[in-house]
């Protein structure tokens, strides 16, 4: 199975509209989004073509892919409006032997690790910055932003397939590569 990961959309349509278009070209079969999807956030500059009712179309629209766990900016609100459930702290996904713990980052995070064993991958978003970190027990890994790239990444997502995580911005580029030993 082909898994899309992406986090921190925040309303912004037009970005929304970059992410779906990489999700069909890159025929994934699941979209695993990791929180903060409609609102921008106090701390935030409003994104690029900032328009959270369209977000909601377009994301109902292809409802039955998505897979999604709760952020900080996401509410029972905007559960309301989503026709997938948004508010669960966490996913686990398996790859192997290992699981992959799945969550936005504001709880479970590096400096907070929820219950791991050896070789297990933490993923989250909410930074806003793409990253891989290969600690002594567990591998951190963060697609960075859909919308509000921070610390001069870009616009990007992240792919697993077959146990290799693939880093990529909208224009398609490769900005890095981690196989995951299964």
């Amino acid at each position: 199975m082909k898994w899309m990961i992406a986090s921190d959309i925040h309303g912004s349509e037009y970005y929304c509209r970059k992410m779906l278009e990489a999700f069909y070209d890159e025929k994934a079969d699941r979209l695993l989004l990791l929180g903060d999807i409609l609102y921008h956030g106090p701390r935030n500059d409003l994104p690029r073509d900032y328009n959270p009712k369209r977000v909601i179309e377009l994301l109902n629209g292809i409802q039955s892919h998505i897979l999604c766990v709760r952020g900080n900016c996401d509410t029972e609100v905007d559960q309301m409006v989503l026709d997938f459930p948004i508010l669960a702290d966490y996913a686990i996904l398996t790859v192997g032997e290992k699981i992959i713990f799945a969550t936005h980052g504001h709880h479970f995070n590096e400096e907070n690790l929820p219950p791991l064993q050896e070789g297990d991958i933490l993923l989250h978003g909410h930074t806003h910055v793409p990253k891989r970190v290969k600690h002594k027990t567990y591998v951190y890994l963060n697609p960075g932003s859909v919308s509000i790239p921070k610390e001069n990444s870009y616009h990007g997502y992240l792919l697993l397939e077959n146990g290799a995580f693939i880093w990529k911005d909208f224009d398609g580029t490769v900005r890095d590569t981690c196989q995951i030993a299964e």
